[in-house]
């Protein structure tokens, strides 16, 4: 921007805001250029006593060329995630987001509570674990790494997997 020294008024040459391009109605309604959600949701818990674990549902909806399918639905444990950090870790460039904590304080014995298997918890762990995984798969680096593939679309994580990068399809 060219901005005037004189103090008797403004320069005529000075950067003007451009307008926005009006949006028509299909324009707004159409379905966007490109998009990736990530919901996990329902989560489950399974087995008894010490045995007992909780996961969820981790739902894939998207348009990118880079994943080669646009919907895909698999369930996930907490040690899953923390299984996708630590591959991104290793093989990735990214700086990979921190995942919401152990609650080590919630695997006492003698609670008055349910642990790690309240309802509180278990919602609060959702919550941030759904904030983990967009946060890493909305990352253009991340999206080429085959753990995440893995880790979004197939029903099983083969932990023995060649690390590597995925091609657009």
């Amino acid at each position: 921007a060219v901005v005037s020294t004189q103090s008797t008024g403004t320069d005529e040459r000075m950067t003007q805001r451009l307008a926005p391009k009006d949006q028509t109605i299909q324009e707004a309604y159409d379905i966007p250029a490109n998009f990736l959600e990530i919901d996990v949701t329902n989560p489950e818990t399974h087995g008894i006593g010490n045995k007992r674990y909780t996961d969820y549902e981790v739902r894939l909806k998207t348009n990118l060329p880079i994943f080669r399918v646009q919907e895909s639905s698999v369930r996930r444990r907490y040690s899953d995630f923390e299984w996708l950090r630590g591959e991104l870790e290793k093989e990735s460039k990214i700086i990979v987001p921190t995942l919401p904590g152990k609650a080590l304080k919630r695997l006492l014995p003698f609670r008055g509570d349910d642990g790690i298997y309240e309802e509180e918890f278990i919602e609060e762990r959702r919550q941030g674990i759904e904030g983990f995984i967009n946060k890493i798969a909305g990352h253009p680096l991340a999206q080429n790494e085959k753990c995440l593939h893995m880790f979004l679309t197939e029903p099983m994580i083969d932990k023995n997997y060649l690390p590597g990068k995925v091609r657009p399809h």
